[in-house]
């Protein structure tokens, strides 16, 4: 199989098992929740408008960045100042999107092992 064909079986295998467990993508969508959540409660972002807005709440926070539809008013209220959180913010983002695209499709039976 080509390289990028090779790489994508190595995430659909411990993610969502070929399309045959989709339940394993729920169980990663919680566990980074839990992962997000434990590490934006150590620190503050900044509001993006001053007294504006609703209070950060670290749980909503991670959830919101992990559902890439829809949104719940917290990743867009707020913004980190520093590089760590940043990053894990963009690193939640992106498995967001893999997870959740894992799970519809793994649902959808589109997911086949070749």
């Amino acid at each position: 199989m080509p390289w990028p064909a090779r790489i994508w079986g190595h995430l659909l295998d411990p993610t969502v098992g070929y399309g045959y467990r989709p339940w394993l993508a729920g169980i990663w969508l919680l566990a980074l929740t839990l992962l997000g959540t434990l590490a934006f409660r150590t620190q503050s972002p900044t509001p993006v408008k001053q007294g504006e807005g609703t209070p950060f709440q670290p749980f909503v926070y991670a959830l919101d960045l992990l559902i890439p539809i829809g949104g719940l008013g917290q990743r867009t209220a707020w913004y980190w100042t520093d590089p760590g959180p940043q990053y894990l913010a963009y690193a939640l983002l992106a498995s967001g999107w893999v997870l959740t695209t894992a799970i519809v499709a793994g649902v959808s039976h589109s997911l086949q092992k070749n």
